[in-house]
């Protein structure tokens, strides 16, 4: 019998093992969005091909859908046309959709937990590589291509080739100050972009035990940063607790009996890992990016590196073009780096707990002068609690523009970019060349950070403003 989470959960959904070493997986949920859902179902429609389960697919827009307050759509023909076929699509089809008239719109990644859509041991998927944000949740969940949707459509069904398994596992504890996304950039750092790369990776140890589920989706959802396609969190108590009473979560008698099949979702004490990390939780720093990978990375008081002092000749070379892109110099202190812009959203790091970090920073203060800042709520129900807490006046007092939820800047599907030359710190994902818009410099970061630097008008940890993190 398979040991570790992932093979579990794997060996519970294979319908067949096909020729190849290919296993054929049922797959227990799948999300959508207006940026590839509606071309799946075109698709699927073009070939004569009936839904096979429509009630195991759930859509939301928030790809192209405006953040602008007061939107219905999005920001231009185009991105409104494509909301307007997923909202067609999905009534026709009978989808469940959650859209800004019902109150439930949001980042699918954000909306599917929140709903209890997201369960321990189910395989999700959906047209978006941060699908792996769902592992938290001790779930396999991971992001498909266009002709995998339309499989998933047609049978319910995906092909995959299993990866081998991954455990990275944080000993000891964090620092105060230190974050769910300070661990993950860490580790991208430490291990590389490419190191979870044909691998499962499972998170373990007692920093992470340690953290709420917000923060273990954090954690989950860069795991495509370091590679792996795949991130989990095997569940607990803290899992539990999140799950209780949420919409779409088994209620009463039927929860309890689902929490006691929870409880052996979990690697063995023998079970055996393809490869093995430990890394020094207590070693962790608050971190910040300085170049184009997720894996550039440094503390938010630590200096650029030098790519002279570099032995290999290719990494070399990419750590010159970084550093011409981001028009950093070698030595150069990461906490005098100016900025133009901050962004706080993202599926990252766009929940309550998020924008609770940041207001808590920015409370009483005012944004430099010369920088831009934008809070984006991950969904409509967090910006409701948000603004039940008063978040909303306080990001406003404080200079910040309070918008409507979606994946804005992080992706800039929808026109919300920054600018060619100017500099942002992000508490997105991804600061891929032109990630945020041609020519924008992009720094990712904690919610913590992010509004400190919006603050200080530099790249900034929240006590140098005299904040607390």
């Amino acid at each position: 019998m398979p040991d570790t989470l992932f093979d579990k959960v794997w060996d519970m959904h294979q319908v067949a093992e096909l020729p190849g070493a290919v296993s054929l997986l049922h797959v227990d949920r799948h999300l959508m969005h207006e940026l590839t859902g509606s071309a799946a179902i075109a698709q699927l429609e073009r070939r004569g091909l009936a839904l096979r389960n429509p009630e195991l697919s759930f859509a939301t827009p928030d790809h192209v859908i405006s953040t602008r307050p007061g939107r219905t759509g999005g920001d231009e023909a185009w991105s409104s046309a494509m909301v307007d076929t997923l909202r067609e699509q999905t009534s026709r089809l009978r989808i469940a959709r959650f859209d800004i008239d019902d109150g439930r719109q949001g980042i699918v990644h954000v909306i599917g937990p929140e709903l209890g859509l997201t369960l321990p041991g189910l395989t999700i998927v959906c047209g978006d590589s941060h699908t792996c944000t769902h592992g938290a949740f001790g779930a396999i969940a991971w992001g498909i291509g266009s002709s995998e949707l339309v499989h998933v459509l047609a049978s319910q069904t995906i092909r995959q080739r299993r990866p081998k398994t991954m455990r990275i596992s944080f000993k000891g504890a964090i620092r105060a100050g230190v974050t769910a996304k300070d661990m993950v950039l860490h580790a991208i750092g430490m291990l590389g972009a490419a190191a979870g790369t044909g691998h499962a990776v499972e998170f373990a140890g007692a920093a992470i035990r340690a953290l709420d589920m917000e923060a273990r989706m954090t954690i989950c959802n860069l795991s495509i940063e370091l590679g792996a396609k795949f991130g989990m969190v095997a569940p607990d108590q803290v899992t539990y607790d999140y799950l209780r009473g949420r919409q779409y979560a088994p209620h009463g008698e039927r929860f309890e009996a689902a929490v006691a099949a929870w409880e052996g979702l979990r690697s063995g004490p023998d079970a055996v890992f393809d490869r093995e990390v430990e890394i020094d939780a207590g070693a962790i720093r608050p971190q910040v990016t300085w170049g184009t990978s997720p894996e550039q990375v440094v503390a938010v008081d630590g200096r650029v590196p030098d790519p002279a002092l570099e032995q290999d000749p290719v990494r070399c070379v990419q750590l010159e073009g970084a550093l011409d892109y981001m028009r950093l110099q070698p030595g150069q202190r990461i906490d005098q780096i100016r900025i133009d812009r901050v962004f706080i959203g993202s599926c990252a790091n766009s929940r309550l707990s998020d924008l609770q970090a940041a207001a808590a920073i920015v409370k009483g203060r005012r944004i430099a002068a010369g920088v831009t800042g934008w809070v984006v709520p991950g969904s409509l129900a967090v910006k409701r609690a948000a603004e039940d807490q008063g978040l909303d006046r306080v990001f406003l007092d404080a200079g910040f523009e309070w918008r409507e939820p979606g994946c804005s800047m992080c992706v800039g599907a929808n026109g919300d970019l920054v600018a060619a030359g100017q500099r942002c710190v992000s508490t997105s994902n991804r600061n891929f060349v032109g990630r945020q818009g041609p020519g924008a410099m992009t720094h990712l970061a904690s919610p913590a950070i992010a509004a400190a630097s919006a603050i200080a008008g530099t790249i900034a940890q929240p006590a140098s403003i005299g904040a607390g993190a």
